[in-house]
């Protein structure tokens, strides 16, 4: 059948939470112009749902995500959301230069500078697009962790009352209405039952990954799960008559695919630029700093010290499982900082009381909680390793019941208050409930952006002073763990 009433397909495909796993995007431009070949340019649309940047990859570090803008432009996307790892880890001058001047625009409802003057042409709230005949509108929403965007000039509002918004100035227009969510599965879910004229919701920020569409309603979501590993292949199609959407396909595994040769030598290339960039010297040493996952170790005393320095506060608290390594003796370079202290984790300040401080010190002596695994939360390492701390001194006794074996706690010279609130220097994954819940209820937070824990390592590498007093051990062991 054809004519006006004729039903109408394009072909869509998403990637989501990549990551700067840049060996995958490769494989993914392969798929893409694999795709490109068999679907012409006026039926395919191609998206990405955020996070295709991250900063623990030293390429992407090294080069300002300049190697990541690359791979972008080399799959040729039509339109992009930001994540949390583009919007939290960059300033508002380095997304201008990540974004400004790509063919494909950023769309995002709920992501707009604090100051309306400043103009940021490269962001809109929605747009449509023509495929195949087909009037499609996009809009996007990101999580809005408003606490550090405005640290950084932006303002993220509630994506619920922005897509609301959106969706109803696009479905006037539009035959297809797609959001772009990087929220997470439950609120793509609450998004598909709460906002009436979804069509489509491409997901992404849990990392979760669903073979075939999941409906809510008539609403479908969809997601390609993390790092790459696969791409959504979606075939839309469209009923002009009744204005039924059909949405068919799934995601592609791509772990057989062959890289892209156009994209192997931008990663290639981005290697190279950020290896010259990052053999900087930051520091040189006069002796080794060591680093434990299981005791208090040098270097996490030193990176708790300056936890504590860059915010004024009484205590500095910090997990060992932040460093990677230890630091031999001699040349600290900025690539070396970077491969022991690769999580794009911020410091931040809270107040807790002593006994709430008290109860999280136990914690930190049972095997339980410094060899528990975490993913997520902006932290890049494995386990969470012991706690280290600056500005307190402590005895345990280790053959004591687990719970009771701090006997002795003070706070610069002064014995703990357990009802006193105390000011801790400590990284803002500890906000978010991970480990420790005496550490995510603490009180009065304020977040340091845009510095990163690594950066005030670095600084700290060059006080020799600091780094004497990181000799000495902030807990005084007696016993054996009965």
């Amino acid at each position: 059948m054809t004519g006006p009433n004729a039903k109408r397909s394009f072909t869509l495909l998403h990637t989501n939470d990549l990551h700067s796993h840049l060996e995958p995007a490769a494989q993914i431009a392969g798929y893409v112009k694999e795709v490109r070949r068999n679907v012409p340019a006026g039926s395919l649309l191609v998206v990405d749902c955020g996070d295709f940047l991250d900063r623990a990859r030293p390429e992407t570090e090294g080069t300002d995500g300049g190697v990541n803008r690359n791979l972008l432009l080399s799959i040729g996307y039509d339109v992009l959301v930001p994540g949390n790892n583009e919007g939290l880890t960059y300033t508002a001058e380095q997304l201008d230069e990540l974004y400004a001047g790509l063919p494909s625009p950023v769309v995002c409802a709920n992501f707009r500078p604090l100051n309306p003057e400043r103009a940021v042409p490269w962001l809109v709230p929605s747009l449509t697009v023509r495929k195949a005949g087909v009037t499609i509108g996009v809009t996007g929403l990101t999580a809005a962790f408003n606490d550090y965007y405005k640290l950084l000039g932006w303002n993220a509002s509630d994506p619920f009352e922005a897509a609301a918004e959106q969706v109803a100035k696009l479905r006037r227009t539009s035959d297809v209405v797609i959001v772009l969510s990087h929220l997470g599965i439950r609120s793509d879910e609450r998004l598909a039952s709460s906002v009436d004229g979804i069509d489509l919701i491409l997901g992404a920020h849990t990392h979760h990954l669903l073979e075939k569409p999941l409906y809510v309603g008539r609403t479908a979501i969809c997601a390609a799960g993390k790092f790459g590993r696969h791409i959504g292949h979606l075939e839309i199609t469209y009923h002009p008559v009744s204005g039924q959407i059909e949405v068919d396909g799934g995601c592609v595994l791509l772990e057989d695919r062959s890289e892209d040769a156009e994209a192997a030598r931008i990663i290639a290339a981005g290697r190279e630029a950020a290896e010259r960039r990052m053999s900087r010297v930051v520091a040189v040493l006069d002796a080794p700093l060591a680093c434990e996952l299981e005791r208090e170790s040098p270097l996490a005393v030193l990176l708790a010290a300056a936890v504590r320095k860059h915010t004024g506060a009484e205590i500095g608290v910090v997990n060992a499982g932040q460093l990677l390594s230890g630091l031999p003796a001699g040349e600290v370079t900025e690539q070396t900082v970077h491969a022991l202290c690769p999580s794009p984790i911020n410091p931040c300040t809270m107040r807790v009381t002593g006994r709430e401080l008290l109860r999280t010190m136990e914690e930190s002596l049972q095997p339980e909680y410094y060899r528990l695994e975490i993913r997520g939360f902006g932290f890049r390492g494995h386990t969470l390793g012991v706690l280290c701390y600056d500005g307190l001194q402590a005895e345990a006794d280790l053959s004591q019941p687990a719970g009771r074996r701090i006997t002795s706690v003070r706070i610069n010279g002064e014995p703990l208050d357990p009802d006193r609130e105390y000011r801790v220097g400590t990284l803002d994954m500890f906000t978010f409930g991970v480990g420790h819940v005496g550490l995510k209820e603490g009180r009065n937070v304020r977040y340091y952006l845009p510095e990163f824990i690594r950066d005030l390592l670095a600084e700290a590498l060059n006080d020799p002073a600091m780094i004497e007093q990181t000799a000495y051990p902030r807990i005084l062991f007696k016993g054996q763990p009965s």
